[in-house]
Parts: C-alpha cells; structure tokens; sequence
C-alpha cells in the first residue's frame, strides 16, 4: 500500500468519524437519542484504527529506521542483507 492510499484511507476514515458525530446531534437526536448516542460510539472507535491503517508499516518499508546516524544506518542494512541471502 502506497503512501497515499494510506493517506486516503485515513482521511476517509476521520471524515466518517466527523460525520457521524455531526449527524448524530444534528439530525439523528431530533428522532432518537439512543441512536444519535451509538452513532457517537462507533465515531469514537474509528479514529484509533485510523491511526493504526495510517502507521501501518509495508514489508519494503525502511523510512523510520533512517536514523540520521551513518554507522548505524550502515549497520542496520547489512543486517537487512544478511537477512535477504538466507
């Protein structure tokens, strides 16, 4: 998954997020209060797994382990390679 697609879904998901909580007390509490309510509980549940698909980390992905230090950044690639040859 690219980092747009991650981008996108994640936006996607805090817009749901968003959406629900404003039609919960917008539109939904004037017919149901106990509906307006869960719909408030999922929003509030959606935007931890929003972070989770957001910080997901793909197989070839090594962007957070550059660390700005060139001897460990050499280090952790030669353990990569070793790893790759087995």
């Amino acid at each position: 998954m690219s980092v747009q697609r991650r981008h996108r879904r994640y936006y996607a998901m805090m817009a749901t997020c968003i959406a629900l909580f404003v039609l919960a007390w917008g539109v939904v509490r004037l017919w149901s209060v106990p509906a307006a309510v869960a719909m408030c509980v999922v929003a509030m549940v959606i935007p931890p797994f929003a972070a989770i698909v957001a910080n997901r980390r793909e197989p070839g992905e090594r962007w957070w382990d550059e660390s700005g230090d060139p001897e460990s950044d050499r280090w952790w690639r030669e353990l990569d390679d070793k790893d790759r040859r087995r």
